[in-house]
């Protein structure tokens, strides 16, 4: 899976990607996954689709 790095300005690969569930408004959660930069290690954040 692929995400966007800030630091490198670049779509980068995620390695040690995690599924984590962000907190909406109205106690709704949306899918999202946390992992880290291939190159720099930098933290990258991708929201998910979420499931209906």
């Amino acid at each position: 899976m692929e995400g966007y790095c800030v630091k490198c300005k670049a779509r980068r690969e995620i390695i040690n990607a995690k599924d984590v569930q962000m907190k909406a408004k109205g106690g709704k959660t949306r899918p999202a996954l946390k992992g880290e930069c291939k190159t720099c290690g930098t933290v990258i954040f991708r929201i998910l689709p979420s499931a209906k």
